[in-house]
């Protein structure tokens, strides 16, 4: 009998967060050595709670997902949800058009396979969350990347979007707040993107998961909310913002024209009805999280964790010799340049590899979120301050004596 080949469509598809310095930092805690891990962004591993509000939801009416529910997901949730995003000033949203799945990861794949027929392209930016790409490829499409803007505080190059945009464009991919920089784009950009999907045809993916982790005062404005007569697709949920990436709690909301989205709004029926219904336990929680959102305030207002955790990162790397960064806005993340030169990096992986043996501590080297240099790395910031700050001085310390050989 022959060996059994995987599919060519998973050629190009990469998951770095979990590849394979993830795989050395298991054999290094199996060895006994204790490892930071800072290659994803998973709250509760570092002490963050279940939000009562939720806790209680889940616990009071766990006997209401005994059963199948709608395969979009239960009404009381895709109200909560339709609710969220008119708040957020997206017009026409109903229930109808919420389509709750296990986390975004399964939405963005679902709508991908809707959207891509084998050889159409899809504008991703660069650098970005590698589902997003991975999701492209698997679909059979494109994964075209557009530059974002290290100088412009991370904001997409729009005319370097613009340039990139074929027949074969079917959408743009958004993600904002960004994952890796932590870049919260301005109005203005966002509507050059709304006007060039308007005239080019695009649907607009919005992955706006980290909308309600934006701090310093700034607004993040919903893609959707812009324009009612383009179409778009906005993806959330509560991995983040409550904490409970394991509930695999993701959505995405239709909005725009109808007679535009009336095959989209098909195929997901198609695909959500096949998967007969997305976890029920986890949808009982929705409604409780989207009415509390003071415990997220809490965590992005001075004094809270993730602001706290930030100022603690930004503090001890200014004080790293070759090493730069722009301060997030938003999200949980930061995306530090390395002086190429002084370091001599040729291998932004070898880096990476290098520090974890060195330090135990383990980060995403930036070609994991298809960046096509060998300058930058990603940066959770989910430990404690104190922890933070530990980290960074041993990151310092490394790249004091630090150069790759040629």
């Amino acid at each position: 009998m022959e060996p059994i080949v995987k599919s060519v469509t998973l050629k190009d598809v990469h998951s770095d967060i979990r590849g394979p310095l993830y795989f050395e930092s298991l054999k290094m805690i199996e060895r006994g050595e204790k490892v930071l891990r800072l290659n994803t962004g998973n709250p509760a591993t570092f002490g963050f709670k279940l939000p009562e509000s939720m806790r209680k939801a889940l616990v009071e009416n766990v006997d209401k997902a005994v059963a199948y529910c709608d395969f979009r997901g239960m009404k009381a949730a895709r109200e909560a949800i339709a609710a969220y995003h008119v708040g957020k000033g997206v017009k026409g949203v109903t229930p109808d058009d919420i389509f709750i799945g296990n986390g975004v990861s399964e939405m963005a794949s679902m709508a991908t396979t809707v959207l891509v027929s084998p050889g159409d392209e899809v504008l991703v930016p660069s650098p970005s969350y590698s589902l997003w790409t991975n999701a492209v490829l698997i679909a059979g499409g494109k994964p075209v990347f557009y530059v974002c803007d290290e100088k412009q505080e991370w904001c997409p190059d729009f005319e370097d979007i613009k340039s990139k945009v074929t027949p074969k464009t079917k959408g743009i991919v958004i993600i904002n707040p960004n994952n890796p920089t932590g870049a919260l784009y301005p109005e203005e950009f966002l509507k050059k993107v709304v006007d060039l999907a308007r005239e080019k045809n695009l649907l607009v993916l919005a992955d706006e998961i980290y909308d309600r982790l934006v701090m310093d005062g700034y607004k993040h404005t919903a893609l959707a909310s812009l324009a009612d007569d383009v179409p778009f697709v906005t993806f959330n949920g509560l991995s983040k913002s409550h904490v409970v990436c394991g509930f695999r709690c993701g959505w995405m909301a239709i909005s725009g024209p109808k007679n535009l989205t009336e095959q989209f709004m098909q195929g997901m029926v198609q695909l959500t009805s096949m998967r007969l219904c997305g976890n029920a336990l986890t949808q009982l929680v929705i409604p409780a999280a989207l009415e509390d959102s003071a415990y997220t305030e809490e965590m992005i207002n001075p004094g809270g964790r993730l602001y706290e955790q930030r100022e603690a990162t930004m503090r001890e790397i200014a004080k790293i010799p070759g090493l730069s960064v722009v301060k997030n806005k938003g999200a949980l993340y930061c995306f530090p340049k390395l002086d190429k030169e002084r370091f001599n990096i040729t291998s932004d992986k070898k880096f990476a590899m290098d520090l974890l043996h060195a330090k135990r501590i383990l980060m995403v080297p930036g070609s994991g979120f298809d960046w096509p240099y060998n300058d930058h790395f990603r940066i959770v910031m989910l430990p404690e301050a104190h922890e933070m700050a530990k980290a960074m001085q041993d990151l310092g310390d490394f790249l004091s004596t630090y150069r790759q050989e040629d």
